[in-house]
């Protein structure tokens, strides 16, 4: 039977971090952290799916829903659009660091652990797993290649307004998006968030998954990334889009999405022994 615990993070600014571990067994010694993408949270479609399925394989999976997210208290709802208008990569940074720290506290992860990301999570993940040498495991989902996501008129506008309107085609919500990830972007995209200098850099196994038919990350990123690792990933192209056929909420396994998760677990049975 596969066990549920919660817990909630603290953050600067009043944020909140708010998360799950799933495991079958509380001694389980192989852990993988998993990153939601942009406009997502630790319970839409497959995550839940996708880390109680990593829990049925003997290890642990740690979901949360980044500070930034917006998402409330019943971890479905978008109730915190400020919290949404000023999120940035570096803040996800730090999220995903702290969940660490509180990891290794509960002893949640006691050794080298596994990473997965999908899509701009996936991008958070590279450049974590690039910084951090106990990144055993690597496995991206449908992940970016680089974080500077739009033109420069776009940013003419954005500027000029002072935000951008993001619709949530799911829900019908429109969101504004501040200046502080475009800030973010322009100061640290050279550096600290070079997502293709990372990808260079990372020696850990890496499976990198990616959907033939992606609508909103195109597979040419996965080719780029697969180029940049210099013969550390595997790149798995599968039939399947952005979310691997899964919608939320979340009735049933798509194909796409069974074969991602069992390529996924088999990769990473191999690397954490």
């Amino acid at each position: 039977m596969i066990r549920e615990d919660s817990f909630t993070l603290h953050r600067p600014g009043g944020l909140t971090i708010r998360g799950e571990t799933f495991a079958e067994d509380e001694r389980a010694k192989r852990t993988v952290v998993i990153c939601h993408g942009f406009k997502g949270f630790a319970h839409w479609g497959f995550f839940p799916h996708l880390a109680r399925a990593v829990a049925s394989a003997g290890m642990r999976a740690i979901t949360f829903d980044f500070s930034g997210s917006g998402i409330g208290d019943d971890r479905e709802s978008f109730v915190d659009p400020d919290a949404f208008a000023k999120n940035t990569f570096t803040q996800e940074l730090a999220d995903l660091d702290a969940v660490i720290r509180e990891a290794r506290r509960r002893e949640w992860i006691t050794q080298p652990y596994g990473l997965l990301g999908h899509s701009r999570g996936g991008g958070v993940a590279i450049l974590h797993a690039a910084a951090n040498e106990d990144v055993k495991a690597l496995a991206t989902w449908a992940a970016i290649s680089y974080v500077a996501r739009w033109t420069p008129s776009d940013v003419i506008t954005w500027r000029e307004r002072g935000f951008v309107d993001i619709l949530n085609a799911r829900t019908g919500l429109v969101m504004k998006l501040g200046t502080s990830l475009l800030d973010d972007v322009e100061t640290h995209a050279g550096s600290t968030l070079d997502i293709a200098a990372s990808a260079s850099t990372i020696r850990a196994p890496w499976l990198i998954l990616h959907g033939d038919q992606d609508e909103t990350v195109p597979r040419t990123e996965a080719d780029r990334l697969h180029e940049l690792s210099r013969g550390s990933s595997t790149l798995r192209i599968i039939p399947g889009n952005h979310g691997f056929g899964a919608k939320h909420p979340f009735e049933e396994v798509p194909e796409s999405l069974e074969t991602a998760i069992r390529v996924t677990l088999e990769f990473f049975e191999q690397h954490l022994d």
